[in-house]
């Protein structure tokens, strides 16, 4: 499933950066995410609790920040286990300036998902996403100082 978005912040592309590679920060706007934890250099694990539909689960975690461009680009790569089945997903991440000083992010990403979630809400799995990643921008916008 690919998942694409485009988002614009009222702040500079470096303290955006400052935003979205801070774990602290990305575990209060992750939908869902219970615990973050540093495991290694640009590595954490984390436990999620998400839902599609009637299907709720609990997912164990591993995400990784790779190929980092301050200010400008990193990918970040998600794999993730539980009682509702899996989901693995990468996504770039990319940051320009906006003409009005603030920063467009633009999100390009790929997911996959299985087990009983994707079984029951299938269809609904591109919307949700959207809504998940609409969420998460809305929260960093609103949590950079």
């Amino acid at each position: 499933m690919k998942v694409t978005g485009r988002y614009t912040l009222k702040a500079s592309p470096q303290q955006v950066w400052d935003t979205i590679t801070n774990p602290d920060k990305i575990k209060g706007c992750l939908p869902g995410c219970d615990r973050m934890e540093k495991t290694g250099e640009n590595e954490y694990s984390a436990t999620l609790s998400v839902g599609v539909g009637a299907v709720k689960g609990s997912y164990e975690a591993k995400i990784t920040m790779m190929d980092l461009t301050p200010h400008s680009s990193y990918k970040m790569l998600v794999e993730g286990n539980g009682t509702a089945g899996f989901v693995r997903g990468e996504g770039d991440i990319k940051l320009n300036e906006h003409d009005n000083g603030g920063t467009v992010i633009h999100v390009e990403g790929d997911a996959q998902v299985g087990g009983t979630v994707a079984l029951v809400g299938q269809r609904l799995m591109s919307t949700v996403s959207k809504q998940m990643m609409d969420r998460f921008f809305r929260c960093i916008g609103r949590s950079i100082s």
